[in-house]
């Protein structure tokens, strides 16, 4: 159940100042404008009425307030009106209905035509006074019958209803547990208590004690309507009974000067609590574990696993190349280049930042093989996860809209994570071991080549029989010979020690790219997924914010 409906709003006794009519119908504005398409469309169009009603009565400035006499066929509303007035102005007869267009009597000299065109009441009748009234500023309009048999009755009485400051409904001793006035009217604008007179008229019509008893089965009707504050009047017509007390109640009505604002604060709260159905009390939002999920399922569509390998196969590769045994690392021009194969392999710190525009054009999209099904799937799957949580509880109008915004397009998608991996360093600086390891190995090579030289020397001079050549032994190894095969293992030792460092070396940077990738693919994780969700539960919860201002 909605919670708006459930705050209490402030004591209806105390009419709204304009500044704050003024503040709750800018909020009302407000959260049919964040609310949008997402709120149910018969009380937003309602709302929207109001707020245009809102507009256009505030402003028809002046001090007139604008009271309705309501009720159904043959209560003897008219008669009544034409009591108060003084005049026989509206027509009363025994042919039903009676009333068929609204008819307006005003009191003062305040100007009241613009007033009276905007409630498009054609009949008017300018009550004469001497020396002033204290009904000046009232504009009395006699209504259709609610219940004619006229569709178009009903209706010029319904709109009418919409437009002026005070309710008086006027029932009779035959109809006053009538369904209309009880369903269609009273209960229905049970929060217009403040603006609201109930009027028991042609009480001469009762025998004895009867009136007491109507009244208060009249009473106990309206209390189970919901209306809260409420006072029922008994009149007669015939015998003047009530008439000088609803005339006191209508002069008070007028002397504060507050139903104006009394009625366009209670056709703001019962738009906003019209409302109350389109929002949720709470939003769920995108837990951390739905995002990382679905950070993981984009990971591997945008081929991160494979990526990663290559950086760890490249660093090995290039490791081998400026660490290995000298004589072999010409076989390394045999072996391709992973990042290279990848369209991966430019250097990042031997260029400048470019913008995202500039990859495009230069560098175009990666050589990453495509996802497969499967990883399309997953990332549908945990998209459509996030959306299912993040819309927990709200209605299902937002609740659509967070499962929408939680669908990103495929295509657009794929190259906003291709780009994120081609805008993500995947190198990092020379590991300092490299270049010790490679002066090593150069120092070992030239071992080999010296003791391989000094050799093949003494072979050909003995071959030639020409004068020993001096050797500085070792015991009983000759030094060339110790060059060479010193040089030989020292060499190969190193390499091998060199090969197992860039192992651990590989799985360390590959630790490194994958959490930048993962940090990069976040972020269009983010941009494409969660904060278009984020923005949607954001918009619900200033609209939900924007009607508890309105009926606070």
């Amino acid at each position: 159940m909605s919670p708006l409906p459930a705050l209490r709003r402030r004591d209806a006794s105390s009419a709204l100042a304009v500044e704050e009519i003024t503040s709750r119908t800018e909020a009302l504005a407000r959260a049919l404008a964040s609310g949008g398409a997402r709120l149910e469309p018969g009380p937003a169009a309602r709302a929207r009425e109001v707020l245009g009603k809102v507009s256009e009565r505030s402003a028809l400035v002046g001090g007139r307030t604008v009271v309705a006499l309501a009720g159904a066929t043959g209560s003897g509303k008219s008669s009544l009106f034409n009591a108060l007035v003084g005049a026989d102005v509206a027509t009363v007869g025994l042919r039903r209905p009676t009333t068929s267009t609204p008819t307006a009597a005003v009191w003062g000299d305040e100007p009241a035509g613009e007033l009276l065109d905007w409630l498009s009441v054609g009949a008017r009748h300018q009550v004469p006074t001497s020396g002033g009234s204290d009904l000046d500023g009232l504009v009395l309009v006699d209504l259709p019958d609610f219940d004619s048999r006229e569709e178009a009755n009903r209706e010029e009485a319904r709109r009418v209803l919409e437009l002026v400051d005070v309710f008086v409904w006027v029932t009779d001793p035959q109809k006053y547990a009538d369904s209309v006035l009880h369903d269609e009217y009273v209960r229905v604008l049970h929060e217009y208590g403040a603006v609201t007179l109930v009027v028991l008229n042609q009480v001469d019509r009762l025998p004895r004690g009867g009136q007491e008893q109507v009244t208060a089965d009249l009473t106990r009707l309206l209390e189970r309507d919901g209306l809260d504050r409420h006072e029922v009047i008994a009149t007669s017509t015939v015998t003047a009974v009530g008439i000088d007390e609803l005339r006191a109640h209508l002069e008070r009505a007028v002397e504060h000067a507050d139903a104006v604002r009394h009625r366009l604060a209670a056709d703001l709260r019962t738009a906003a609590e019209g409302l109350g159905d389109s929002v949720a009390d709470t939003d769920a939002g995108v837990s951390d574990r739905a995002r990382e999920e679905l950070v993981d399922a984009l990971c591997r569509s945008a081929g991160v696993p494979t990526v990663v390998d290559a950086v760890a196969r490249d660093y090995r590769l290039e490791s081998w190349a400026r660490t290995g045994w000298p004589f072999t690392r010409w076989a390394r021009v045999f072996r391709p280049a992973p990042l290279r194969r990848l369209r991966l392999d430019r250097k990042d710190t031997d260029v400048p930042d470019i913008t995202e525009q500039d990859m495009r054009a230069v560098l175009g999209r990666s050589s990453i093989p495509p996802p497969a099904p499967a990883a399309r799937a997953a990332v549908d799957l945990a998209a459509r996860r996030i959306g299912t949580s993040a819309g927990e509880g709200l209605p299902t109008r937002w609740a659509d809209a967070v499962a929408d915004a939680a669908r990103p397009a495929d295509h657009d998608l794929a190259d906003d994570l291709d780009q994120a991996v081609l805008a993500t360093s995947l190198r990092a600086g020379k590991p300092l071991w490299w270049p010790a390891f490679g002066a090593l190995q150069v120092v070992f090579a030239l071992a080999v080549v010296v003791g391989l030289v000094w050799l093949f020397v003494i072979g050909a001079a003995a071959w030639l029989q020409l004068p020993e050549i001096p050797t500085f032994d070792v015991g009983p190894f000759a030094t060339p010979f110790l060059l060479l095969v010193g040089g030989l293992l020292a060499g190969l030792l190193l390499a091998a020690l060199a090969r197992w460092l860039a192992r651990i070396g590989s799985r360390r940077r590959a630790a490194v790219v994958r959490g930048r990738l993962r940090t990069s693919i976040g972020r269009v994780a983010d941009e494409r997924v969660v904060e278009p969700v984020h923005q949607v539960i954001s918009e619900h919860a200033d609209t939900r914010a924007d009607l508890l201002h309105v009926l606070r």
